[in-house]
C-alpha cells in the first residue's frame, strides 16, 4: 500500500423528495458531491463545512460520519475520503445556493438508486454505501468504496481502480 497523501470531505444532502444533491464541476468531466480536499489543521468536519459554504454558499450544520473510505491512487496518491451526513434541506435553503462559479457549473437532485448513473463508479460505491449507512443508522468503513471483509486483514478488501 502507498502512503497517505490527504483526505478530502463531503456531505450528502437530500431535498423535500429525499433525492441527493450532487454538483457538476468544471474542471473534471463527471458528477461529485458536495466537498473537498481537507486542509493542514483542519479536521475532516471543519474542512467538509467549509467546502459547502464555498461552494454552494450554505451555512448548515453538518450531521454525522456516515463513510470513512481509503482509495488508492496511482498517480495521486492514496487517500482517506469521508462523507458526512448533510441532512434535508427545505426549499427556502435550496433556493439560496450559490454555485461557486470558477468550480461548479450545475447542481441536480438525483434518485438514490440513479447516482450510479451520474457519478464515477467509485464515488457511486462510496455514496451508495453511505446511503445504506444513513439508513440503518451505522457507520461505513470501505477500501476503494467496497465495504471491508470483517476479519481480513487491511487492504484485502481493495479493488483495482
Amino acid at each position: 500500500m502507498g502512503a497517505v497523501v490527504g483526505s478530502a470531505a463531503g456531505a450528502l444532502f437530500f431535498d423535500e423528495r429525499g433525492r441527493v444533491l450532487l454538483v457538476e464541476p468544471t474542471y473534471k468531466p463527471r458528477w461529485e458531491i458536495p466537498g473537498g480536499v481537507v486542509e493542514p489543521g483542519e479536521t475532516p468536519h471543519q474542512g467538509c463545512v467549509r467546502e459547502v459554504a464555498e461552494e454552494l454558499g450554505l451555512t448548515v450544520p453538518v450531521g454525522r460520519l456516515l463513510v470513512v473510505d481509503w482509495a488508492p491512487h496511482p498517480e495521486q496518491g492514496d487517500k482517506v475520503l469521508f462523507v458526512f451526513d448533510g441532512g434535508p434541506l427545505t426549499a427556502a435553503a435550496v433556493a439560496t445556493i450559490r454555485l461557486q462559479a470558477d468550480e461548479l457549473a450545475a447542481y441536480a437532485f438525483v434518485a438514490g438508486d440513479e447516482v450510479g448513473a451520474w457519478l464515477p463508479p467509485r464515488l457511486a460505491r462510496r455514496v451508495t454505501e453511505a446511503l445504506r449507512a444513513r439508513a440503518d443508522g451505522g457507520t461505513r468503513y470501505l477500501e476503494h468504496g467496497v465495504p471491508a471483509p470483517r476479519g481480513t486483514p487491511p487492504g484485502a478488501g481493495a479493488v483495482d481502480l
